[in-house]
């Protein structure tokens, strides 16, 4: 028995051992494929019940593969602004069809955009929750609120204008009755840029009035594009300082947009009660006073078509337009595990839950225990090409010993038989 132990033995260590150096060669052809965990293989002696203090009976090895899942890989920057990599715990999830797709998690963030807008790696797709454009999640962060993400979901900006700040000075030596004019531009819900013309008429001692004309098109300036309303009016103090608008705060209105755009509400920011941020009443030193405009400044924006896509440290999307503006368009999930080694591994750098792994809890980035997403960024492969080669080089030479036993035992088999002759 003892000669049939040595040969069961080393057969099982030749199986375990080419089993091993199948795990070195992935480990070794996957050194550059993003985020790859490599594998390692675990050794277990097996013992026969029949061995005692007087007699021995060999039992063997055997191995199994342990995926080093949660091992964490360099991150390297790279050029491709929809690059992603997740520092710390946790998977992206994504899809095997940008609607109504099989449900899988990987650590490869090489996502790009399709022809239809959506990231996706391989044929897998990013999911993530929308979000205003400020990115606050619309909805809740939950798995029924997921979607693929889809980079066209707002291929066009614009917003209209909902402060405007001016900066003048109204002539202290103006006439009561006196008006002058100034223009701003406003913009529509839709993104068209208008003129709205402001008439500045003194109505008494230190006191003044703002009215609104109603706006026009920039390109054509007789047609009106919406009806104004809102009067303003303006007091000052004694040293030129502002003293109060009414209303307060002061506003102004258009409605019946001509394009379709919703009303609008414009509020204006005249200055601060008090001081000359804003508005002002000084004595013009001219013959003829006119009101000197400093500045005009307001938000809103015209209209922009999609420039590029970016993803940032919080794994927010972010939507880049013509015209300037960046708006947040989506926020990308993190699925954590309560056991991640007990994921099921397959092709593409995809795992699949199990009853090991636990159901996916889904987080923000960077919360409750979850990583850190990075836009820009790839996680390297986990595998150390010097420690394969050591392990590499193991493996053969237990191999070899092992196949040297089972030429020695069939040696000694040669002498008992030729003993029995």
């Amino acid at each position: 028995m003892s000669l049939t132990g040595a040969l069961s033995s080393a057969i099982s260590a030749l199986s375990a051992q080419s089993q091993s150096l199948s795990m070195i060669s992935d480990n070794i052809a996957n050194s550059d494929t993003t985020g790859y965990k490599t594998t390692s293989a675990m050794f277990d002696a097996m013992v026969t019940a029949s061995s005692n203090t007087t007699s021995y009976a060999s039992g063997g090895v055997t191995v199994s593969g342990r995926a080093n899942i949660t091992q964490q890989g360099l991150l390297a920057a790279t050029s491709n602004a929809t690059d992603v990599a997740i520092q710390g715990s946790g998977f992206f999830v994504v899809t095997s069809a940008a609607s109504g797709g099989t449900v899988s998690y990987s650590r490869n963030g090489a996502f790009t955009t399709d022809n239809a807008g959506y990231l996706e790696n391989n044929g897998s797709y990013l999911e993530g929750w929308r979000t205003d454009a400020d990115g606050n999640v619309v909805g809740n962060e939950s798995a029924s609120n997921l979607e693929a993400i889809n980079t066209q979901v707002a291929s066009t900006s614009g917003s209209a204008t909902t402060k405007t700040t001016i900066a003048a000075n109204l002539p202290s030596d103006a006439a009561t009755g006196d008006t002058y004019t100034s223009s701003m531009t406003v913009y529509d819900s839709l993104g068209a840029a208008n003129s709205m013309q402001v008439t500045w008429a003194k109505t008494g001692t230190n006191t003044w009035s703002a009215s609104f004309a109603n706006p026009t098109s920039s390109s054509d300036t007789t047609t009106a594009t919406g009806t104004a309303s809102g009067t303003i009016d303006i007091t000052f103090n004694s040293d030129g300082s502002l003293a109060s608008t009414s209303p307060d705060p002061a506003t102004v209105s258009i409605t019946g947009w001509t394009d379709g755009a919703a009303d609008s509400t414009i509020t204006m920011a005249l200055g601060t009660v008090g001081k000359t941020d804003g508005l002002t009443q000084y004595a013009s030193g001219e013959t003829t006073p006119t009101v000197n405009v400093t500045s005009i400044d307001s938000d809103g924006l015209s209209y922009g078509k999609l420039s590029s896509i970016s993803i940032g440290k919080d794994g927010i999307v972010d939507a880049t337009y013509s015209n300037g503006q960046t708006i947040a368009i989506y926020k990308i999930a993190v699925a954590t595990f309560a056991d991640p080694t007990g994921l099921s591994a397959s092709s593409d750098g995809l795992y699949s839950a199990t009853v090991t792994s636990g159901n996916a809890a889904l987080q923000a980035s960077g919360e409750n225990g979850a990583g850190t997403i990075y836009g820009s960024e790839l996680e390297s492969s986990t595998t150390d090409t010097s420690s394969q080669f050591s392990s590499m080089i193991s493996a053969q030479q237990a191999y070899s010993a092992a196949s040297q036993v089972i030429s020695t035992v069939n040696k000694m088999y040669d002498t008992l038989i030729s003993a029995m002759r």
